[in-house]
């Protein structure tokens, strides 16, 4: 405890780390400020059975994503989604357009050129996403939105549906630009903090859900709720393992002589990750399956036949579409996040090579058949702990906490957290502070 509270007025006394941290918890103020502005014309009081309906199903998982903003109705009722997916199409064409692949390998303005494309394809998503949204408050809870609003008409649409669409497609650049500025001048990475604080401040509420259940409607008792959080602890504890596991290639390096001094002659070791792709492909596979939800009209209809197991994260159809996505985005994603050319080409210019196997076409094809063979137990892995949350539901886990019961909502805080204490502990060990931890072994990956 005396170590924990020495390391905190340790990061109080770095100006740079201190003024970073204000600036980040700063920007999240606003964040959480702004997810409870409803839009303007609704009413807060009438918003109880449109509240209700968007915390079940998949609405309630983007409900989860927006911390709560989505079921309030709230300007930042479509939060950073709008940019994930446009992220996602970035990142597919990637591998399709030579334009794109182009861009990718000019560093700097070329990542430059990216996200500036990125953020236009956001205005366009959210300009799909947006009319949704709209239609259904309209539809099913018009009641809470005021009649003078629904009745005149502006250029086509009502007063109400022209307001609530420029105020989230506004909203939802504007969430962007919050990201990009924790990023630039804050603490850890802006996007998935952002998503992260979402998920958090709906875990109190998750936590008390189910403890009353479990109380009042006799479903087990508090000693089955307390092994209810000894499993997440457990599971918590899985999820850091598979963010932090890594599989250790030895790399011999060739001794140089440089002037009277001399280099390498050592072994040492290529870190290769189990999970190389973080939480992106969870991520991403979200993202695809929150498509329904755009165009297809909610309502009870709707909630019947073939597209019922894909708007409902409970049911068969949506877990494994689900899983089976989370393994192709994993294989995606690492293979643009790691390149076996590139490592190759850097041992050999540091006069490194794997002790057995040739430098050059040898070593790129050992190191992409060893991420070929890990990545495949790491993206299972990660598939399982995605449709935990389905699976905990069968046992009587309250809805609200079963999202938070392993699933995306785990998965994103754990490696979120590790990423912005990893930043942390570097920012310390640089000024020659006693890091976070003796290790230092925070392996967290940014969104």
């Amino acid at each position: 405890m005396k170590k924990f509270i020495e390391t905190i007025k340790n990061i109080f006394k770095i100006e740079d780390l201190r003024k970073r941290l204000v600036y980040t918890l700063g920007i999240i103020l606003i964040y959480r400020l702004g997810s409870h502005i409803v839009l303007p014309g609704i009413n807060p009081a009438s918003l109880g059975a449109f509240t209700s309906a968007a915390q079940e199903g998949l609405l309630g998982m983007l409900d989860l994503f927006s911390g709560g903003a989505f079921s309030n109705a709230s300007i930042f009722a479509l939060g950073i989604m709008p940019y994930i997916s446009a992220s996602i199409v970035v990142q597919l064409l990637t591998l399709a357009v030579p334009y794109f692949q182009r861009m990718q390998k000019e560093g700097e303005s070329g990542r430059t050129k990216m996200n500036q494309i990125t953020r236009y394809l956001t205005v366009a998503v959210t300009a799909v996403q947006a009319p949704a949204y709209i239609a259904n408050i309209q539809g099913q809870f018009s009641s809470a939105v005021s009649p003078v609003m629904l009745n005149t008409h502006i250029l086509g649409m009502t007063a109400f549906s022209l307001s609530a669409f420029v105020l989230l497609v506004v909203s939802t650049l504007f969430v962007m630009w919050l990201g990009e500025k924790i990023t630039d001048k804050g603490i850890g990475n802006g996007i998935s903090l952002i998503i992260m604080i979402g998920i958090i401040a709906r875990f109190p509420f998750a936590i008390k859900a189910e403890f009353i259940s479990r109380i009042t409607e006799m479903n087990g008792g508090p000693i089955i709720f307390v092994i209810e959080i000894l499993m997440l602890m457990l599971v918590i504890s899985l999820c850091v393992l598979l963010v932090q596991g890594t599989r250790r290639i030895p790399v011999q390096y060739a001794k140089r002589i440089v002037g009277n001094k001399q280099y390498g002659g050592v072994r040492n070791f290529l870190p290769l990750k189990v999970n190389a792709a973080g939480v992106m492909p969870i991520i991403f596979a979200q993202a695809i399956m929150f498509v329904p939800l755009t165009f297809i009209s909610i309502t009870e209809n709707s909630s019947s036949g073939f597209w019922s197991g894909f708007i409902d994260y409970n049911r068969l159809g949506y877990n494994a579409v689900f899983f089976l996505l989370i393994i192709v985005f994993t294989y995606f994603y690492t293979a643009i996040t790691i390149n076996p050319n590139q490592i190759a080409e850097d041992l050999k210019k540091n006069g490194g090579f794997i002790p057995g196997v040739k430098p050059g076409k040898q070593t790129t094809n050992f190191i992409d058949d060893v991420m070929s063979k890990i990545t495949l137990p790491g993206s299972i892995f990660l598939g399982l702990v995605a449709i935990l949350p389905a699976i905990v539901r069968i046992f009587g886990v309250n809805q609200q906490f079963g999202q938070f019961f392993g699933g995306t909502s785990l998965l994103i805080m754990v490696g979120v957290v590790l990423d912005t204490l990893q930043q942390i502990d570097s920012h310390l060990k640089m000024r020659n502070y006693d890091g976070l931890t003796k290790t230092g072994r925070f392996m967290g990956r940014s969104m």
